[in-house]
């Protein structure tokens, strides 16, 4: 009994710290709220909701992703026919991820936000920018949300059918490629001793080392991933080995301008470093945070059983 009200304690001064952190920056970007201003030069955003939702969950959809004047944005449905369509998909597919897009500058890079990370149980936000680079999206703020837990696989096919009803034409082959590097991702991170955040990285620096050194030949290729996978000292199989050699020799063969993906992956990851720093935080922090929290709701829940018992 003394440990659980110990272990309670420490949650709320935890609780505490964290809101306390928190809440100067929600305060500092509320004084300077434009999320109801139109950008007349680059458009209002776009909405594209998967159509498997029921009217209840498009409506809590459209809370979650911050849409409060649907008359200030374009909204759309993306169907398992889209799927089919854009990165031939199964088109009986059901479609619950949905996607708000806003426009940047130039210059301005990609910004991945998932709102709803407990819902999205595969797709990182690293291994969204990295796809929808591959695909040829770039300079724009991506807000992914769902209401039922899924891989989180769809949501890109909405990505690339708002651009496309916008006019702006996507390659369908980098879109096809930058789905099967979303594959290649997600079932790398399942394999042992790899997770989402180090499949993210040998992603991204293979893409930097891509862009570096310039590889003629599909051997050229295949060095670059073995240096990588040597240098983030992680070990996979040979049949691992030969998919992912596969997948970059297939965008060396597209001409992909690697200097410009290398750019933006070089932003995001400074991003992302620099917030860590600015809270003096170790990359671990939030998982230990996690699995702190989760251990107080168990003593919670088995105190309470205890009660009831």
């Amino acid at each position: 009994m003394r440990r659980f009200w110990k272990k309670l304690t420490t949650a709320a001064l935890l609780i505490g710290l964290i809101t306390g952190i928190a809440l100067p920056v929600m305060a500092a970007e509320g004084a300077n709220d434009n999320s109801e201003s139109i950008n007349e030069k680059l458009g209002v955003p776009i909405v594209v909701y998967g159509d498997t939702l029921s009217n209840s969950q498009k409506q809590e959809v459209r809370k979650l992703l911050e849409v409060k004047d649907p008359d200030n944005t374009e909204e759309y449905n993306v169907t398992g026919q889209d799927i089919a369509n854009y990165i031939d998909g199964d088109p009986n597919s059901r479609m619950y991820s949905s996607a708000k897009i806003t426009r940047e500058e130039k210059g301005k890079g990609l910004t991945i936000n998932i709102v709803t990370p407990e819902n999205i149980t595969e797709v990182t936000s690293e291994m969204y920018a990295n796809a929808l680079l591959t695909a040829g999206v770039e300079d724009a703020t991506v807000d992914v949300a769902s209401p039922v837990k899924v891989s989180g696989h769809s949501a890109l096919t909405g990505i690339y059918k708002a651009y496309d009803v916008q006019g702006v034409e996507l390659d369908k082959e980098r879109m096809q490629l930058a789905d099967e590097e979303l594959d290649v991702s997600t079932d790398l991170a399942k394999k042992e001793g790899m997770n989402q955040e180090k499949v993210s990285e040998l992603m991204t620096e293979i893409k930097k080392a891509i862009a570096e050194q310039d590889p003629a030949t599909k051997e050229e290729v295949e060095q670059i991933v073995k240096e990588q996978l040597d240098k983030l000292q992680i070990s996979l199989s040979d049949q691992d080995r030969q998919m992912l050699t596969n997948l970059f020799e297939k965008m060396r063969d597209l001409n992909i301008d690697f200097d410009k993906v290398k750019n933006q992956l070089e932003d995001i990851a400074s991003t992302v470093k620099n917030k860590i720093d600015e809270l003096g935080l170790d990359p671990g922090f939030w998982e230990k945070v996690g699995n702190f929290f989760r251990e107080i709701f168990q003593m919670i829940g088995n105190f309470i059983k205890g009660l009831f018992g």
